[in-house]
């Protein structure tokens, strides 16, 4: 109606996928190379992570959701680039280490860094790339207008080069040193010590040391749509609805509630119904629904965690496996997000929004 949309900025992709899993996965050592596993591990940076599941599927892992598997340590630091390439912090943390580091900044605007598996990612602007004398690549802008042109370089800081003395190592320290030598605030997480609290060298920039709980919130009496059957949930008007109402429960939304009785002028949302041809469609169940939401620097190997506890609470709970669901949903501080529904022991349906 009105021709208010901005046709330069990018739209986002929705991957959907259906993952059927074998009938024995290890919940130590799950297969990571495939789906759904990999979704999990290939966002490395999280900030919020909620998870959906029926009351009776909360309550049979209800010893582990109040223990210490579902916490998480972090701390926030204030620090420059030249004080984590310095001394016993590289060394500790990123040469016989492993930490998940993210800098301050706002994605495809400003001067952002990241720090993952070693390989230290620093997002720069022209100028400061050209000023910095490194050698990187230009990051994809899709060809839109007016947006600025903008550099990845990646460092991988775990190479036998990368030490102090090395003409290469030393350009570095020099471009920490003379450009990129403002401190930042940075969210911190030793990937080989989740459960303890930030320990080490890092003491000394005296970080915040902060612990995610989950946040535990209630949702008694909504409707759920039929989740049971992978055949309708492949469809892709009902998959896409049902994504929506996932997205409703994580927001709270009244419109999912039994109860509500809003007027149809003012809303005229309904939980969907899957399509049939013979016109016998399941009608939306009532359930008393769970859902526990987590914030910070969320890692990967946590939420790999968090998801084989709760599919072991699927299939062990009361409502029997075939019926039983859960569902999560992960956003990235890059903007990307993805939502993953789980059916039984082996239906995995996810969506990932990039």
């Amino acid at each position: 109606m009105l021709d208010i949309a901005n046709d330069s900025a990018p739209s986002a992709k929705c991957y959907f996928t259906h993952a059927m899993l074998g009938e024995h996965v290890s919940e130590k050592h799950p297969p990571t190379k495939k789906k759904p596993f990999n979704t999990i591990l290939a966002q490395p940076f999280s900030h919020t992570a909620d998870l959906i599941l029926p009351d009776d599927v909360c309550e049979s892992i209800r010893q582990e959701l109040d223990g210490d598997a579902a916490k998480f340590h972090y701390a926030r630091v204030y620090m420059s680039l030249g004080q984590i390439i310095d001394g016993d912090f590289f060394n500790h943390y990123i040469k016989t280490g492993n930490v998940l580091m993210i800098s301050e900044g706002r994605r495809k605007f400003d001067n952002v860094f990241s720090l993952r598996e070693g390989v230290l990612r620093l997002e720069l602007d022209r100028v400061t790339y050209e000023q910095c004398g490194l050698v990187g690549k230009p990051i994809p802008h899709g060809g839109r207008k007016h947006t600025k042109e903008r550099f990845a370089i990646e460092l991988e800081l775990r190479q036998p080069s990368m030490l102090h003395g090395k003409k290469g190592f030393e350009r570095i320290v020099w471009a920490f040193k003379n450009v990129l030598n403002h401190s930042l605030t940075w969210l911190f997480h030793d990937v080989q010590s989740p459960h303890q609290s930030p320990s080490g060298p890092i003491l000394a920039h005296s970080p915040q040391l902060l612990t995610a709980q989950p946040d535990c919130l209630k949702l008694p009496q909504v409707k759920v749509p039929a989740l049971t059957s992978s055949a309708d949930l492949c469809d892709p008007e009902y998959s896409t609805e049902v994504l929506e109402w996932l997205g409703m429960v994580s927001l709270e939304s009244p419109r999912i509630n039994a109860s509500d009785d809003i007027d149809s002028f003012l809303s005229r949302y309904e939980v969907p119904m899957p399509y049939r041809s013979d016109g016998d469609a399941d009608v939306p169940a009532t359930e008393d629904l769970t859902r526990l939401r987590w914030r910070g620097l969320i890692p990967p190997a946590f939420l790999l965690r968090l998801w084989m506890t709760a599919r072991r609470g699927v299939a062990g709970g009361s409502v029997g496996a075939q019926r039983a669901w859960m569902a999560m949903t992960v956003a990235g501080f890059e903007g990307e997000t993805y939502t993953m529904l789980g059916i039984g022991s082996r239906d995995v349906l996810s969506w990932e929004c990039k």
